[in-house]
């Protein structure tokens, strides 16, 4: 089984969104994480957003990249630009995919529809998730 880790800055939003698709869809294949250089807390639209497609995340926490210090990984995924710039060296054989998706969490959003921009990054993760892992 492959092991994935999916970095971004707080590990609020689209680090949240691609493990809980990976773990959904593909669980068979992979073992998956998600953490943050700078962890904080998952964003309240992400589990709302993904659970409009079925898959409950309510469990996910917002985790520190300390906690894998110790981790073998296959893949390191950075979702956005900062924790690309700052992902540390990881030993072994380590494939690094750098893949930057529009920060939800920071968008404008609609008074009347706060978790839109969130829909729609996760639409965009899923897709590139099935061509990449599918």
């Amino acid at each position: 089984m492959k092991t994935i880790l999916f970095l971004c800055t707080h590990n609020a939003a689209r680090s949240q969104m691609a493990e809980g698709l990976i773990n959904a869809r593909y669980a068979d294949r992979y073992k998956v994480h998600s953490a943050g250089n700078e962890p904080t807390e998952v964003h309240p639209c992400v589990a709302k957003v993904m659970g409009e497609v079925g898959i409950d995340i309510s469990a996910q926490r917002a985790k520190s990249l300390d906690e894998f210090a110790d981790v073998t990984f296959h893949y390191i995924v950075t979702m956005c630009a900062h924790a690309a710039k700052n992902c540390p060296i990881f030993p072994g054989g380590v494939k690094y995919l750098e893949r930057a998706f529009p920060d939800s969490v920071t968008a404008t959003t609609d008074e009347r529809d706060q978790c839109k921009p969130f829909r729609e990054v996760r639409d965009k993760i899923s897709a590139w998730i099935e061509g990449t892992f599918g």
